[in-house]
């Protein structure tokens, strides 16, 4: 009766495996957790042996829609990373040529046909984006119906199996096996390194400490007097900024050469170590309610100056004119979705988001000079985005043979490709292409989650099978291709590299493309140091992956 339905009514299927899979995928044991997607799959696999089946268009423009928003997302990082993130962005490449090499070992070892293979990699390199660009590989190989079914449902089944397995090793191996490895407390590292980087102390749960204390205190001016408000300021890197002054009762306009007289009452706002150090020199501190609000603006804003990229906060304000730089305070910086800690010593990268505070004018001449504003808009510019989409099915059409090998980047890697230029020319030129970050999201998880339902309700009869024949290999080889690309970045990473442990286990994590993994490490560092690795391997990783999906088919093909 259940089966006769769903075969009757697909979409009954679909939303069924959407709503039972990622309520299981919310549950997590420790650190681990499945997640919405890998959820969605197991429940697509039993609903599959009903004979359930979602037509193929459906499942090829979801596909689409997602891989395009993917690049699109990730474009601006993922140039900015390219040269300058080159010591991180090794570890991505170890990632992909080791796994690439094990990959051909199991197919020469096992004799794993082309799908069997593409699955390994998508689900030991937890990156689900691997499927769609492997099975319209495995689509353009030119055989029977009956035989591209047979395979595009081995990738999904080889996919899950690894998944878990590579799922729970990667998480293991950051946050437990690697600081073992490297003799190191992870906790005491972590908070050696953000000291480093200029933070005034640790903080738990690390994401709370990406937001800088900014303060605001009122003073009576005692052995400050005599001194200029700007060499009173530079004397603290200005990191500090005297906002108001109050003399006689009556409010003078602050300017960098007015001269500071005893008994001024003045209001100073910035970092609250800088003004905890000032405050000797300052006098004696006094209610500061007779004063008007100090940061009264807060405005997220899109890092796109070139000469800003890869330098610190302290650098960037140091080379600033004094008069544009003053009361202009970076309280958070999120990159690729993520917080980073915003201190001193952290470097900056165009196409970050990075949060300004401070008196109104302050704000606006800092986003004039660094950026553009994020302007609040649940408004989606579908001429760029169909635009596009049928950009990246032309690029798709593009393919050849090398060295008797042939490849081709399919829609999904033509989607892939062009998400990445189309997001980049956005952080360039703001005015045009807007995909707000909730419109961009819901494009990445229900399209991601719909390809998922479709190719595991049609590869449900086959999966048994799979399993059948390989067993236990298939979870074990998940492990290797965890284990050995993390050793192998660990190794390069610390002893030729030299990269602090936080942010190493962090860029382990990222080209492994595993938030459950950087999730546990911030957890067990106590703040969010090793978020500065992940993002920049993460971004190379997250788009590096998808390509090689044709590769591998392409290779197994053959070699296999």
């Amino acid at each position: 009766m259940i089966g006769e339905l769903l075969r009757s009514q697909p979409e009954i299927a679909l939303f069924a495996s959407l709503a039972i899979g990622y309520f299981i995928g919310s549950f997590r044991v420790g650190p681990i957790q499945l997640g919405g997607v890998c959820g969605t799959l197991i429940v697509a696999l039993v609903l599959g042996q009903t004979g359930a089946r979602l037509a193929p268009d459906l499942k090829n423009i979801a596909f689409a829609l997602f891989i395009f928003a993917l690049g699109f997302t990730g474009g601006p990082q993922f140039f900015a990373n390219i040269g300058r993130g080159w010591r991180y962005g090794l570890l991505s490449v170890v990632e992909i040529v080791s796994v690439l090499a094990l990959i051909m070992i199991a197919v020469l070892v096992m004799r794993l046909d082309v799908g069997t293979a593409a699955g390994l990699l998508a689900g030991a390199a937890t990156e689900s984006a691997v499927i769609g660009t492997a099975s319209e590989a495995i689509s353009k190989l030119g055989l029977g119906d009956t035989e591209t079914l047979r395979l595009q449902a081995n990738i999904v089944t080889a996919y899950s199996v690894s998944y878990l397995f590579g799922l729970i090793t990667i998480v293991l191996f950051t946050s437990q096996f690697a600081p073992l490895l490297l003799r190191v407390n992870l906790r005491d590292e972590a908070e050696r390194v953000w000291r480093k980087l200029g933070g005034s102390g640790a903080f738990s749960e690390g994401q709370r400490a990406a937001a800088p204390a900014l303060v605001g205190r009122a003073f009576r001016v005692g052995r400050a007097g005599g001194t200029t408000v700007v060499a009173f300021e530079q004397q603290y890197g200005f990191n500090l900024t005297i906002e108001q002054v109050r003399r006689d009762g009556v409010d003078v306009p602050v300017e960098p050469q007015l001269v500071l007289a005893p008994d001024d009452l003045i209001m100073v706002g910035g970092r609250r170590e800088a003004i905890v150090t000032a405050s000797a020199q300052l006098g004696e501190e006094v209610n500061g309610a007779q004063f008007s609000q100090l940061f009264a603006e807060r405005v997220d804003m899109v890092l796109t100056r070139r000469d800003a990229h890869g330098l610190t906060i302290a650098q960037l304000r140091e080379r600033a004119v004094p008069e544009e730089g003053r009361g202009i305070y970076i309280a958070a910086v999120t990159r690729l979705e993520n917080t980073v800690p915003a201190l001193p010593g952290t470097e900056l990268n165009r196409g970050d988001v990075i949060t300004l505070v401070g008196a109104k004018a302050d704000v606006e001449r800092g986003v004039r000079r660094l950026g553009y504003a994020l302007v609040a808009t649940n408004k989606t510019d579908f001429i760029y985005l169909a635009l596009g989409v049928l950009v990246g099915m032309a690029i798709g059409r593009l393919g050849g043979t090398i060295g008797g090998i042939s490849l081709a980047l399919g829609t999904g890697g033509g989607c892939l490709l062009s998400g990445l230029l189309f997001g980049w020319i956005r952080s360039r030129y703001p005015v045009i292409g807007s995909l707000p970050s909730a419109a961009a999201q819901i494009l990445k998880d229900f399209g991601l989650a719909t390809f998922i339902a479709a190719v595991g309700l049609s590869a449900g009869p086959d999966a048994i099978k799979l399993v059948r024949v390989y067993g236990l290999a298939l979870p074990l080889v998940g492990i290797l291709m965890v284990l050995v690309p993390g050793l192998l970045s660990l190794w390069i990473g610390r002893a030729f590299l030299k990269l602090e442990a936080p942010m190493l286990l962090g860029a382990i994590a990222g080209q492994q493309c595993s938030t459950p993994a950087i999730s546990a490490l911030v957890g067990v560092t106590g703040n969010s140091t090793p978020v500065i690795g992940y993002t920049i391997t993460y971004a190379l990783s997250n788009i590096l992956l998808p390509l090689m999906g044709p590769v591998v088919v392409g290779l197994a093909g053959k070699f296999g």
